[in-house]
């Protein structure tokens, strides 16, 4: 998980909300140093696909799933023309199946005709796809493009910034305007993957394993 972080006093969860938010986000990178997104693509279109497909489903799920679709509609062009019940068959371990296939053929049949195939760079543009929320878009701007304009809000992210007294709020909007104030643009995205990683490993649903958490004395949900 990384080396051991000793905090640099036993309990900092007085620290105001913004400088605690910031002092995570430190220790977030110091333990996963290395985290990216988990999602396979080789392709903008790719990991706008995978991105649609990881609704409520697992990430190394929709990776085998996407390994077999992209062999047989690998691009923006052939997503769009592709038989709806075809890709209802690819997709269908991913869970809601159907809204899934009808809403990748759409959005990549809206790229075609109105972004000449591209997918486009703007938030704006992206909400217009069906199946596209924020979340969504926020991912392919920000692994697709470079572009942080705005935090991805997951259930593990969601979770987190409300057991780490970040955020009252359970609507993903509203948690995602409440973390864009407390922390840097440019590491938006960051924060996003590595407490994903965090939740994953320690942080979980129903059983948080605050003994080894090395955000335990921020954290003022700690049993």
């Amino acid at each position: 998980m990384g080396a051991k972080i000793i905090p640099v006093i036993n309990s900092r969860k007085n620290l105001g909300i913004k400088q605690r938010a910031l002092e995570i986000l430190v220790r977030l990178t110091c333990l996963y140093p290395e985290a990216t997104c988990s999602l396979k693509y080789s392709s903008t279109i790719q990991l706008l696909v995978a991105t649609i497909l990881s609704a409520q489903c697992r990430d190394d799920v929709v990776n085998k799933v996407t390994q077999e679709l992209f062999r047989s509609f690998p691009d923006a062009a052939s997503l769009g023309n592709a038989d709806v019940k075809d890709l209802e068959i690819l997709v269908h371990s991913t869970g809601f199946y159907r809204n899934k296939a009808k809403n990748i053929q759409a959005a990549c049949k809206m790229i075609n005709q109105e972004f000449g195939g591209e997918v486009p760079q703007t938030i704006e543009q992206l909400l217009k796809l069906p199946g596209v929320a924020r979340k969504t878009a926020n991912v392919v701007l920000a692994h697709g493009y470079g572009i942080n304009m705005g935090v991805t809000v997951d259930t593990h992210v969601g979770r987190l910034s409300q057991r780490l007294g970040l955020t009252e709020y359970k609507d993903p909007i509203r948690i995602e305007q409440d973390l864009m104030k407390l922390l840097p643009q440019v590491e938006w995205e960051n924060w996003s993957i590595r407490l994903i990683y965090h939740g994953r490993a320690v942080c979980k649903a129903r059983s948080p394993e605050c003994e080894i958490c090395e955000l335990a004395d921020l954290c003022p949900s700690k049993k």
